[in-house]
């Protein structure tokens, strides 16, 4: 089974596990569609997580393709006379262009779980990149919302005609452009896009970005390397859920959460409605997982990372601060072990919504969860060899030191990968196997939309379709975010009695779960977005 967020991204996916495919195989196979029907959200000039297990040796392992800074970027990249730029004229320009690491992640995986030859995998979206794609609502509407402004000339002339109107809902549309790039890659592997012709159209395309040249060199490109991580692993009842560690923080955060929760009695939900006493918990503990994340976590290779922030002794004091009966302040990062005094700045990081997930099982066992971005809707605006550049170094904090005048951890810094909140999640049941793939897109929030469902699937025993299109809530500190829906007002009202600020907030998650109960495979795609779960 496969779940992606766009239908034909899931059906090369599934051609791919028809053909005798591994997990890894349809992955790739359904991200080159993606970067084709969906290049609001992902594509090959971005990065991604994977997290893999591999059923016949019993090992889970993730790879680590975020992109990363020039060499050249310095901390203060994002300041002009000694003040943050604007946060969109950061996105729509060159210096939010990060050396994009997805090809050669796709590559690294292959080279080690693929069965079928690299160049099959390309097949489905070079014909439909030559034969045309349709476009979907969601892509039109999002053109509209963006606006012809955001884009570069190149990809102006390719989302919106003459007349300045964005591409038609329904309408189908052919890039061959993007068509030539897969086939060079497909043949030449990650030689093609990290060097030679291609390299040097990206190149040139970031160089004329608007507001702010890129300073993205040839040598930022050779030096690309993928990281292979291993995975933050937490017990949380019967399970064993996994995730990315840094520079992601989702997988400390969620770990974080579900501990902090863990002595509550949760579940299960009557009639698939989360019971206000339940939401409030989880609330509780992400305001505290935030906290931290944003003090402590970034980059391994530029900032040590406390070893403690998912041990249990520090978080059981941590769990102090979750009073059942009423909500807490904002409150601020605690002190994990091994440390006497908060390191770090305080984080000054502005996060906006992207990104796509991919979640699946093969015939063998082995899954991918792997999540996928360029950053914001259209990344940066500038298109190169018929995809989209990403703006990931937005990802950075734009502040290099806080008021006090303390290093931030997520500063910008040469050749450093940007904290994310990717939540690539893998869990295992009480005997060892495999019980869900799973994760989301939605920026800042991808935290909230994970540990939500994860909690929806393992506490209130709802099915990967439940858990998919429940609604969403959530903190990232400071209040509680309801998703706008009939439950919302009951719900609302119940929280403010309990002393939450509320308010009501779009909150378009993009779900992809695949849960295996009782040797069945059971999948599904949000219905906030326009993907499918199909197996076998």
């Amino acid at each position: 089974m496969i779940s992606t967020s766009s239908r034909p991204a899931s059906e090369a996916g599934q051609a791919m596990l028809r053909a005798g495919g591994s997990a890894v195989d349809a992955a790739i196979a359904a991200q080159l569609v993606l970067g084709l029907v969906e290049p609001q959200s992902s594509g090959l000039g971005g990065g991604a997580f994977l997290l893999h297990w591999d059923q016949t040796s019993g090992r889970l392992i993730s790879y680590d393709g975020r992109e990363t800074a020039p060499a050249a970027a310095q901390p203060d990249r994002f300041l002009k006379d000694g003040k943050p730029i604007s946060f969109e004229t950061a996105v729509r320009s060159g210096l939010s262009i990060g050396t994009p690491g997805l090809v050669k992640l796709l590559k690294s995986a292959h080279d080690k779980h693929g069965k079928l030859p690299w160049s099959q995998l390309f097949e489905p979206a070079i014909r439909l990149a030559e034969d045309g794609f349709t476009v979907t609502q969601r892509l039109h509407l999002l053109l509209r919302l963006t606006g012809i402004e955001a884009f570069d000339a190149t990809a102006r002339a390719f989302f919106f005609d003459a007349s300045g109107a964005p591409l038609a809902a329904g309408s189908k549309v052919r890039n061959p452009a993007y068509a030539s790039s897969l086939r060079a890659i497909s043949q030449q592997g990650p030689d093609a896009f990290y060097s030679g012709a291609l390299a040097d159209t990206i190149l040139r395309a970031a160089a004329g970005a608007p507001h702010y040249a890129s300073d993205l060199t040839a040598a930022d490109l050779a030096a690309y390397r993928i990281e292979e991580r291993e995975p933050v692993c937490v017990r949380y009842r019967i399970y064993r859920v996994c995730g990315m560690g840094p520079p992601s923080s989702g997988g400390i955060a969620i770990a974080q959460i579900l501990q902090l929760i863990e002595p509550f009695d949760l579940g299960p939900a009557e009639g698939g409605r989360p019971p206000a006493a339940d939401v409030h918990l989880v609330v509780e503990a992400q305001k505290l997982a935030y906290a931290d994340r944003g003090r402590y976590v970034a980059d391994p290779a530029f900032v040590a990372i406390p070893q403690g922030l998912i041990d249990p002794a520090y978080l059981a004091e941590r769990r102090k601060l979750i009073d059942p009966t009423h909500a807490m302040p904002s409150p601020p990062p605690g002190l994990p072990p091994g440390i006497e005094k908060r390191a770090h700045g305080a984080d000054a990081t502005l996060e906006t919504t992207g990104t796509s997930h991919i979640s699946v099982i093969d015939a063998a066992g082995n899954a991918v969860a792997m999540t996928t971005t360029i950053e914001g809707v259209f990344g940066s605006g500038v298109m190169a060899g018929g995809f989209l550049l990403n703006n990931e170094l937005t990802d950075f904090s734009f502040l290099p030191v806080d008021r006090d005048r303390q290093a931030i951890a997520n500063r910008v810094e040469g050749g450093k990968r940007p904290r994310s909140t990717m939540s690539p999640t893998i869990v295992f049941d009480a005997k060892g196997g495999l019980h869900a793939a799973l994760g989301s897109p939605g920026g800042g929030r991808i935290i909230m939309f994970v540990s939500k469902a994860l909690v929806s699937l393992l506490d209130w025993k709802l099915d990967a379709y439940q858990a998919a299109q429940s609604m969403n809530f959530g903190s990232m500190g400071s209040g509680a975010s309801l998703e706008p829906d009939w439950q919302t007002v009951v719900l609302g009202l119940q929280l403010r009695a309990l002393g939450h600020s509320v308010d009501a907030d779009l909150m378009n998650s993009g779900l992809n779960i695949i849960t295996v109960r009782n040797g069945v495979l059971e999948g599904a795609s949000d219905p906030r977005r326009e993907g499918a779960a199909l197996g076998d």
